[in-house]
Protein backbone atom coordinates (compact mmCIF):
# COMPACT_ATOMS: atom_id res chain seq x y z
CA UNK A 1 0.00 0.00 0.00
CA UNK A 2 3.15 2.48 0.25
CA UNK A 3 3.03 2.63 -3.37
CA UNK A 4 0.03 4.44 -3.62
CA UNK A 5 -0.67 8.41 -3.45
CA UNK A 6 -2.72 10.29 -1.30
CA UNK A 7 -5.06 10.85 -4.38
CA UNK A 8 -5.93 7.12 -4.43
CA UNK A 9 -6.94 6.94 -1.01
CA UNK A 10 -8.92 9.96 -0.55
CA UNK A 11 -12.65 8.76 -0.23
CA UNK A 12 -14.42 8.66 -3.08
CA UNK A 13 -16.96 12.03 -3.67
CA UNK A 14 -19.23 11.05 -6.96
CA UNK A 15 -19.25 7.74 -7.19
CA UNK A 16 -22.95 8.25 -6.81
CA UNK A 17 -23.14 11.44 -9.18
CA UNK A 18 -24.71 11.18 -12.69
CA UNK A 19 -24.30 14.01 -15.52
CA UNK A 20 -27.61 15.93 -17.26
CA UNK A 21 -25.94 14.12 -20.51
CA UNK A 22 -26.12 11.44 -19.16
CA UNK A 23 -29.90 11.14 -17.40
CA UNK A 24 -30.94 12.33 -20.89
CA UNK A 25 -29.37 9.40 -22.58
CA UNK A 26 -30.79 7.31 -19.93
CA UNK A 27 -34.66 9.01 -20.65
CA UNK A 28 -33.66 8.31 -24.62
CA UNK A 29 -33.20 4.75 -23.80
CA UNK A 30 -37.10 4.66 -22.94
CA UNK A 31 -39.88 5.89 -25.72
CA UNK A 32 -41.34 9.75 -24.64
CA UNK A 33 -45.25 7.80 -24.87
CA UNK A 34 -43.64 5.24 -22.21
CA UNK A 35 -42.09 7.82 -20.21
CA UNK A 36 -45.12 9.70 -19.72
CA UNK A 37 -46.86 6.45 -18.46
CA UNK A 38 -44.20 5.53 -16.34
CA UNK A 39 -44.36 8.91 -14.83
CA UNK A 40 -47.82 9.16 -14.33
CA UNK A 41 -47.87 5.33 -12.68
CA UNK A 42 -44.80 6.52 -10.29
CA UNK A 43 -47.22 9.69 -9.30
CA UNK A 44 -50.17 7.76 -8.02
CA UNK A 45 -47.53 5.19 -6.49
CA UNK A 46 -46.01 8.23 -4.50
CA UNK A 47 -48.96 9.49 -3.56
CA UNK A 48 -50.44 6.51 -2.41
CA UNK A 49 -47.76 6.08 -0.29
CA UNK A 50 -47.72 9.87 1.34
CA UNK A 51 -51.26 8.63 2.20
CA UNK A 52 -50.00 5.25 3.37
CA UNK A 53 -46.99 6.66 5.26
CA UNK A 54 -45.23 4.17 3.39
CA UNK A 55 -41.69 4.65 1.75
CA UNK A 56 -41.99 4.85 -1.98
CA UNK A 57 -38.42 4.36 -3.04
CA UNK A 58 -36.94 2.28 -2.33
CA UNK A 59 -40.26 0.11 -1.83
CA UNK A 60 -40.09 -2.89 0.33
CA UNK A 61 -41.73 -6.21 -1.20
CA UNK A 62 -44.87 -5.50 1.58
CA UNK A 63 -45.41 -2.53 0.33
CA UNK A 64 -45.59 -3.24 -3.52
CA UNK A 65 -47.49 -6.28 -2.86
CA UNK A 66 -50.20 -3.78 -0.74
CA UNK A 67 -50.00 -1.64 -3.76
CA UNK A 68 -50.98 -4.39 -6.19
CA UNK A 69 -53.80 -5.22 -3.37
CA UNK A 70 -55.09 -1.66 -3.55
CA UNK A 71 -54.95 -1.34 -7.30
CA UNK A 72 -56.97 -4.74 -7.46
CA UNK A 73 -59.90 -2.97 -5.07
CA UNK A 74 -60.53 -0.30 -7.95
CA UNK A 75 -61.26 -3.63 -10.14
CA UNK A 76 -58.47 -2.53 -12.79
CA UNK A 77 -57.42 -4.85 -15.29
CA UNK A 78 -54.75 -7.08 -14.65
CA UNK A 79 -53.15 -6.00 -17.45
CA UNK A 80 -53.13 -2.35 -15.36
CA UNK A 81 -51.58 -3.59 -12.33
CA UNK A 82 -48.81 -4.91 -14.01
CA UNK A 83 -48.02 -1.79 -16.15
CA UNK A 84 -47.64 -0.21 -12.91
CA UNK A 85 -45.17 -2.66 -11.03
CA UNK A 86 -43.20 -1.92 -14.22
CA UNK A 87 -43.25 1.64 -13.49
CA UNK A 88 -42.18 1.21 -10.51
CA UNK A 89 -39.43 -1.38 -11.08
CA UNK A 90 -38.09 1.14 -14.04
CA UNK A 91 -38.02 3.69 -11.30
CA UNK A 92 -36.27 1.79 -9.15
CA UNK A 93 -33.60 0.78 -11.62
CA UNK A 94 -33.18 4.36 -13.02
CA UNK A 95 -32.61 5.76 -9.51
CA UNK A 96 -29.44 2.47 -9.10
CA UNK A 97 -31.65 0.15 -6.22
CA UNK A 98 -32.27 -2.87 -8.80
CA UNK A 99 -35.37 -4.45 -9.30
CA UNK A 100 -37.35 -4.43 -6.11
CA UNK A 101 -38.62 -7.43 -4.87
CA UNK A 102 -42.41 -8.36 -6.68
CA UNK A 103 -42.80 -12.06 -5.55
CA UNK A 104 -45.76 -11.08 -2.95
CA UNK A 105 -47.16 -8.22 -5.45
CA UNK A 106 -47.00 -11.13 -8.56
CA UNK A 107 -48.92 -13.48 -6.03
CA UNK A 108 -51.26 -11.01 -5.51
CA UNK A 109 -51.72 -10.10 -9.00
CA UNK A 110 -51.92 -13.84 -9.91
CA UNK A 111 -54.42 -14.25 -7.41
CA UNK A 112 -56.91 -11.17 -8.58
CA UNK A 113 -56.16 -12.75 -12.27
CA UNK A 114 -57.82 -16.13 -11.30
CA UNK A 115 -60.92 -13.99 -9.34
CA UNK A 116 -61.35 -11.52 -12.24
CA UNK A 117 -61.98 -13.99 -14.79
CA UNK A 118 -63.92 -16.43 -12.54
CA UNK A 119 -66.36 -12.85 -12.28
CA UNK A 120 -66.28 -12.35 -15.43
CA UNK A 121 -63.72 -9.63 -16.18
CA UNK A 122 -62.20 -10.00 -19.82
CA UNK A 123 -58.50 -8.13 -21.07
CA UNK A 124 -60.09 -5.43 -23.42
CA UNK A 125 -58.49 -6.18 -27.00
CA UNK A 126 -58.07 -3.84 -29.83
CA UNK A 127 -60.34 -5.84 -32.60
CA UNK A 128 -58.43 -6.64 -36.10
CA UNK A 129 -59.32 -4.32 -38.33
CA UNK A 130 -60.71 -6.09 -41.52
CA UNK A 131 -60.18 -5.12 -45.18
CA UNK A 132 -63.54 -4.56 -45.44
CA UNK A 133 -63.33 -2.72 -42.39
CA UNK A 134 -60.46 -0.67 -43.57
CA UNK A 135 -61.94 -0.03 -46.89
CA UNK A 136 -65.16 1.20 -45.71
CA UNK A 137 -63.48 3.96 -43.02
CA UNK A 138 -60.80 4.90 -46.17
CA UNK A 139 -64.21 5.75 -47.97
CA UNK A 140 -65.24 8.09 -45.50
CA UNK A 141 -61.65 10.44 -45.97
CA UNK A 142 -62.34 13.22 -47.69
CA UNK A 143 -59.60 13.17 -50.12
CA UNK A 144 -59.86 17.39 -50.69
CA UNK A 145 -58.34 17.94 -47.50
CA UNK A 146 -55.35 17.28 -45.86
CA UNK A 147 -56.80 15.51 -42.74
CA UNK A 148 -58.24 13.32 -45.28
CA UNK A 149 -55.10 12.90 -46.98
CA UNK A 150 -52.88 12.47 -44.22
CA UNK A 151 -55.37 9.99 -42.53
CA UNK A 152 -55.65 7.83 -45.76
CA UNK A 153 -52.09 7.43 -45.49
CA UNK A 154 -51.82 6.84 -41.91
CA UNK A 155 -54.01 3.83 -41.95
CA UNK A 156 -53.14 2.11 -45.22
CA UNK A 157 -49.94 2.49 -44.29
CA UNK A 158 -50.03 1.10 -40.97
CA UNK A 159 -51.80 -1.68 -41.93
CA UNK A 160 -49.77 -2.76 -44.78
CA UNK A 161 -46.36 -2.43 -42.30
CA UNK A 162 -48.11 -4.24 -39.65
CA UNK A 163 -46.57 -1.06 -37.69
CA UNK A 164 -47.14 -0.66 -34.20
CA UNK A 165 -48.55 3.41 -33.72
CA UNK A 166 -45.45 4.74 -32.10
CA UNK A 167 -43.61 3.12 -35.47
CA UNK A 168 -45.98 4.84 -37.48
CA UNK A 169 -45.55 8.59 -35.70
CA UNK A 170 -41.73 8.36 -35.40
CA UNK A 171 -41.60 8.23 -39.30
CA UNK A 172 -39.29 10.74 -41.49
CA UNK A 173 -39.34 11.44 -44.85
CA UNK A 174 -36.09 9.93 -45.52
CA UNK A 175 -37.42 6.92 -44.15
CA UNK A 176 -39.08 6.15 -47.38
CA UNK A 177 -37.36 5.01 -50.27
CA UNK A 178 -38.84 4.71 -53.68
CA UNK A 179 -38.59 1.13 -55.18
CA UNK A 180 -39.86 -0.80 -58.66
CA UNK A 181 -42.36 -2.45 -56.38
CA UNK A 182 -43.48 -0.28 -54.15
CA UNK A 183 -41.77 1.71 -51.02
CA UNK A 184 -39.03 0.72 -48.39
CA UNK A 185 -39.38 1.81 -45.37
CA UNK A 186 -37.13 2.26 -42.39
CA UNK A 187 -38.33 1.55 -39.09
CA UNK A 188 -35.79 2.97 -36.79
CA UNK A 189 -36.73 2.30 -33.23
CA UNK A 190 -39.59 -0.02 -32.38
CA UNK A 191 -40.71 -1.82 -29.20
CA UNK A 192 -38.69 -5.16 -30.02
CA UNK A 193 -36.04 -3.25 -31.13
CA UNK A 194 -34.45 -1.45 -27.92
CA UNK A 195 -30.88 -0.89 -29.43
CA UNK A 196 -32.14 0.58 -32.50
CA UNK A 197 -30.98 -1.51 -35.03
CA UNK A 198 -34.20 -0.93 -37.34
CA UNK A 199 -35.78 -2.73 -39.76
CA UNK A 200 -36.62 -2.05 -43.68
CA UNK A 201 -40.17 -3.01 -44.49
CA UNK A 202 -41.06 -3.24 -48.11
CA UNK A 203 -44.13 -1.94 -49.01
CA UNK A 204 -45.68 -3.30 -52.29
CA UNK A 205 -48.32 -1.62 -54.55
CA UNK A 206 -52.36 -2.36 -54.26
CA UNK A 207 -54.31 -3.67 -56.06
CA UNK A 208 -57.14 -1.45 -55.47
CA UNK A 209 -56.29 2.67 -55.78
CA UNK A 210 -58.41 4.01 -52.77
CA UNK A 211 -56.38 1.56 -50.02
CA UNK A 212 -53.22 2.04 -52.01
CA UNK A 213 -50.56 2.70 -49.60
CA UNK A 214 -48.18 3.44 -52.22
CA UNK A 215 -50.02 5.51 -53.73
CA UNK A 216 -51.47 7.20 -50.74
CA UNK A 217 -48.58 8.09 -49.10
CA UNK A 218 -47.31 9.84 -52.74
CA UNK A 219 -50.69 11.86 -52.48
CA UNK A 220 -49.41 12.98 -49.11
CA UNK A 221 -46.15 13.95 -49.90
CA UNK A 222 -47.06 16.02 -52.69
CA UNK A 223 -49.03 17.75 -50.17
CA UNK A 224 -46.53 18.21 -47.82
CA UNK A 225 -44.06 19.36 -51.05
CA UNK A 226 -46.79 21.65 -51.62
CA UNK A 227 -46.41 23.09 -48.11
CA UNK A 228 -42.92 23.60 -48.18
CA UNK A 229 -42.13 20.29 -46.05
CA UNK A 230 -39.39 18.05 -48.06
CA UNK A 231 -37.49 16.98 -44.99
CA UNK A 232 -38.72 16.13 -41.04
CA UNK A 233 -41.39 13.73 -39.62
CA UNK A 234 -43.43 12.40 -42.66
CA UNK A 235 -46.84 12.72 -40.73
CA UNK A 236 -47.53 16.30 -39.10
CA UNK A 237 -50.59 17.30 -36.84
CA UNK A 238 -53.33 19.64 -38.32
CA UNK A 239 -55.02 21.96 -36.38
CA UNK A 240 -58.66 23.07 -36.59
CA UNK A 241 -57.91 25.80 -38.70
CA UNK A 242 -56.27 23.62 -41.11
CA UNK A 243 -52.68 24.36 -40.36
CA UNK A 244 -49.94 21.94 -40.77
CA UNK A 245 -47.58 21.15 -38.34
CA UNK A 246 -48.72 23.85 -35.84
CA UNK A 247 -48.12 23.29 -32.19
CA UNK A 248 -49.77 25.57 -29.37
CA UNK A 249 -46.83 27.17 -27.44
CA UNK A 250 -46.12 24.36 -24.87
CA UNK A 251 -47.84 21.38 -26.39
CA UNK A 252 -46.88 18.44 -28.38
CA UNK A 253 -43.43 18.09 -30.07
CA UNK A 254 -41.64 21.25 -31.51
CA UNK A 255 -41.11 19.70 -34.97
CA UNK A 256 -45.45 19.04 -35.36
CA UNK A 257 -44.78 15.96 -35.41
CA UNK A 258 -47.87 13.53 -34.72
CA UNK A 259 -48.18 11.24 -31.59
CA UNK A 260 -48.49 7.31 -31.57
CA UNK A 261 -52.53 8.72 -29.48
CA UNK A 262 -52.79 10.80 -32.86
CA UNK A 263 -52.61 7.60 -34.38
CA UNK A 264 -55.33 5.65 -32.73
CA UNK A 265 -57.56 8.44 -32.58
CA UNK A 266 -57.04 8.43 -36.19
CA UNK A 267 -58.42 5.20 -36.62
CA UNK A 268 -61.28 5.63 -34.13
CA UNK A 269 -62.59 8.42 -35.84
CA UNK A 270 -62.58 6.49 -39.14
CA UNK A 271 -64.14 3.87 -37.54
CA UNK A 272 -66.85 5.46 -36.14
CA UNK A 273 -67.82 7.34 -39.13
CA UNK A 274 -67.95 4.14 -40.92
CA UNK A 275 -70.55 3.12 -38.40
CA UNK A 276 -68.65 -0.23 -37.76
CA UNK A 277 -69.76 -2.27 -35.26
CA UNK A 278 -67.84 -1.29 -31.63
CA UNK A 279 -66.43 1.41 -33.41
CA UNK A 280 -65.06 2.66 -29.90
CA UNK A 281 -63.03 -0.42 -29.49
CA UNK A 282 -60.95 0.00 -32.41
CA UNK A 283 -57.31 1.50 -32.10
CA UNK A 284 -54.07 2.13 -33.74
CA UNK A 285 -53.36 -1.44 -32.64
CA UNK A 286 -56.32 -2.43 -34.68
CA UNK A 287 -54.20 -1.98 -37.59
CA UNK A 288 -51.39 -4.48 -36.53
CA UNK A 289 -53.71 -6.92 -35.63
CA UNK A 290 -55.94 -6.59 -38.65
CA UNK A 291 -52.42 -7.06 -40.63
CA UNK A 292 -51.18 -10.57 -38.59
CA UNK A 293 -54.62 -11.72 -39.38
CA UNK A 294 -55.10 -10.50 -43.12
CA UNK A 295 -51.50 -11.95 -44.01
CA UNK A 296 -52.05 -15.36 -42.12
CA UNK A 297 -55.38 -15.97 -43.87
CA UNK A 298 -53.55 -15.58 -47.95
CA UNK A 299 -53.16 -18.73 -49.26
CA UNK A 300 -49.29 -18.84 -49.14
CA UNK A 301 -49.13 -17.25 -45.69
CA UNK A 302 -45.26 -17.31 -44.36
CA UNK A 303 -45.56 -16.90 -40.66
CA UNK A 304 -41.46 -16.02 -40.59
CA UNK A 305 -42.07 -13.51 -43.26
CA UNK A 306 -45.15 -11.75 -41.24
CA UNK A 307 -43.24 -11.79 -38.06
CA UNK A 308 -40.01 -10.12 -39.93
CA UNK A 309 -42.88 -7.57 -41.58
CA UNK A 310 -44.32 -6.71 -38.37
CA UNK A 311 -41.38 -6.69 -36.33
CA UNK A 312 -42.56 -9.25 -33.71
CA UNK A 313 -40.20 -11.34 -32.04
CA UNK A 314 -39.06 -14.63 -32.56
CA UNK A 315 -42.37 -17.31 -31.15
CA UNK A 316 -44.09 -13.93 -30.12
CA UNK A 317 -46.96 -15.13 -28.06
CA UNK A 318 -48.44 -12.41 -29.58
CA UNK A 319 -48.21 -13.06 -32.69
CA UNK A 320 -49.58 -16.44 -32.37
CA UNK A 321 -52.63 -14.93 -30.40
CA UNK A 322 -53.75 -12.84 -33.35
CA UNK A 323 -53.36 -16.38 -35.50
CA UNK A 324 -55.14 -18.81 -33.34
CA UNK A 325 -57.88 -16.15 -34.41
CA UNK A 326 -57.74 -17.03 -37.88
CA UNK A 327 -57.40 -21.20 -37.66
CA UNK A 328 -59.33 -21.71 -34.49
CA UNK A 329 -62.19 -22.37 -37.43
CA UNK A 330 -59.92 -22.75 -40.63
CA UNK A 331 -58.00 -25.56 -38.79
CA UNK A 332 -60.58 -26.68 -36.35
CA UNK A 333 -59.79 -29.72 -34.68
CA UNK A 334 -63.50 -30.82 -34.06
CA UNK A 335 -64.43 -30.33 -37.57
CA UNK A 336 -64.98 -33.46 -39.67
CA UNK A 337 -64.25 -35.76 -36.77
CA UNK A 338 -68.21 -37.39 -37.43
CA UNK A 339 -69.72 -35.25 -35.02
Amino acid sequence: MSDLTPVDWAPATRDTHLSDDAWALIDEATPPSTRRAYREEWNRFTRWCDTEQRTPLPATAQTLAQYAAHLAGRDLAPSSIGKAMAAITKAHQTAGHGEPDRRGAREVLRGYRRRYARTGGTTKRAPALTLDALRAMVATLDPATLVGVRDRAIIVLGFAMGARRSEIAALNLTDLEPHPEGIQVTVRLSKTDKDGTGRIVAVPYGSNIATCPVRSVAQWREALAHHGRDTGPLFLRIDRHGRLGHVATGKGDPDGRITGETVAAIVRRAAEAAGLDAAQAYSGHSLRRGFATAAYSAPDADLVRIARHGGWKEGSAALFGYLEEVDRWRKNPAAGIGL
